[in-house]
């Protein structure tokens, strides 16, 4: 490997090259889903993976998922909604909480993208031994546990 291209641990550890490593994925994901005729983003596919296997969801909880504030959120949404993928319906407990639906039509290209995502993934992982994959999981698991504890005070280091 080129000396200058061989990744390096600093004094912040990996935590650059997950930063880097996720800005050439969505770089890559969403360059590739255009190229394949699909209008939408990595971020856009998430939204519609979650309410595709959670069912609706209040807009707090995408807001996680798509790493926004209300405002941006709020935007975002609207995106989707005028592509016919997703609906906002108040929840008929809270009327102050709106719930992101899945349309027919937001599922049908969800399910009709699902097979691009997976070859695109696969494409990423390529010449990446299983055991490296499950090794990297683990480690980024451990990150967010740390993340975790610290956050409720608790180190448990």
């Amino acid at each position: 490997m080129d000396k200058d291209c061989k990744p390096y641990i600093n004094e912040y550890g990996i935590l650059p090259w997950l930063g880097k490593t996720m800005k050439w994925v969505d770089i890559f994901i969403n360059t590739n889903l255009k190229e394949a005729g699909v209008d939408l983003t990595k971020k856009q596919m998430l939204v519609l993976k979650a309410l595709s296997m959670r069912g609706p969801l209040p807009q707090n909880d995408l807001a996680f998922i798509t790493e926004r504030d209300k405002a941006s959120l709020a935007r975002f949404i609207n995106t989707l909604e005028k592509k016919n993928l997703v609906a906002r319906i108040p929840s008929a407990t809270d009327k102050r909480i709106n719930l992101v639906h899945l349309t027919k039509h937001g599922e049908l290209v969800f399910q009709n993208t699902v097979p691009i995502f997976r070859k695109l993934v696969l494409q990423i992982q390529e010449n990446i031994p299983a055991e490296e994959l499950e090794q990297t999981a683990r480690t980024l698991d451990k990150i967010k546990k740390n993340i975790e504890n610290l956050k409720s005070g608790c180190n448990s280091n």
